[in-house]
């Protein structure tokens, strides 16, 4: 791992985020292709126009220096800018690692079924959860890569699973039904995580999924953080009552989506789920 570029896919990004970022990657020793305008902004919530931020991004993919692409921040705006990408040039680019989350969900899905590639869902160096801990775990799947151990800390349902990793964030997975790049959750892992969403609105997510057919076949359920969504109760009893009929294991308590510290996950690659263990596998035979 040589050389990163950093894009802005969803929202702006503001000028002391971007240097924090810039300042983070070149103390790994990364050579970082930036591609963010700081505090460039269009309809006050996106990072540049639908074309520009396209444009930015198949710059990135298609640089024969770039390794991986890293997006700076989430937001909103990631959806907007799909249909503007030219999928077969960046095919043509060949295997390149992109990192990200929160609203950069639409992105991974995008880049598992177009380019067939995996990808982190990752801490991002301008979000708003970034910190010392978050970043170590992607700085190793990063100069690292190889299978990893996601810690559990209660069976929701028990049991055991084998199958690829898919999902992220809860609103955008829903919001995405009946999209070219959302396809389904049949004989996968499903991972899932959300932000200052109440509970009502957990559950009109999940129920938009179960009733479209896109849980259909999922192997089995890992549920990560859900900050300022509720009581801990609330969110448990609502994951149980909509989840637990599908009759498959479900491990929560996995720490990755909006909290400090948040693991790295790897999308679209082989893992195991092992109830009794309170751990996700990755790379298993």
């Amino acid at each position: 791992m040589k050389t990163v570029a950093l894009v802005a896919p969803a929202g702006p990004v503001a000028p002391e985020r971007l240097e924090r970022a810039l300042s983070v990657l070149g103390s790994w020793g990364l050579r970082v292709r930036n591609l963010v305008k700081p505090g460039s902004r269009h309809a006050s919530y996106l990072a540049d126009t639908d074309a520009a931020r396209a444009e930015l991004f198949t710059e990135a993919w298609l640089d024969p220096e770039v390794d991986a692409v890293l997006a700076a921040r989430g937001g909103y705006g990631t959806q907007r800018m799909l249909d503007l990408l030219d999928w077969p040039a960046l095919r043509g680019a060949g295997a390149k690692v992109f990192a990200g989350s929160s609203d950069v969900t639409a992105l991974h899905a995008a880049i598992h079924q177009h380019l067939g590639l995996p990808t982190l869902f990752s801490p991002m160096p301008a979000g708003d959860y970034w910190d010392d801990a978050g970043g170590a775990g992607l700085r190793r799947a990063l100069f690292e890569p190889g299978p990893v151990t996601l810690p559990g800390t209660e069976a929701l349902v028990a049991g055991a699973a084998r199958g690829r990793l898919t999902g992220g964030n809860l609103s955008l997975l829903a919001s995405s039904v009946g999209t070219p790049e959302q396809g389904g959750a049949r004989d996968a892992i499903v991972v899932l995580e959300d932000v200052t969403e109440p509970v009502y609105r957990l559950d009109r997510m999940l129920t938009q999924l179960l009733r479209s057919g896109w849980f259909a076949g999922v192997a089995g359920i890992v549920l990560g953080t859900w900050t300022q969504c509720g009581g801990p109760g609330q969110v448990r009893a609502l994951m149980l009552d909509r989840l637990a009929p599908l009759g498959v294991p479900v491990l929560a308590g996995v720490p990755f989506g909006h909290v400090e510290g948040s693991l790295t996950v790897p999308l679209g690659v082989e893992a195991v789920l092992e109830t009794e263990a309170l751990r996700v596998v990755t790379g298993a035979a």
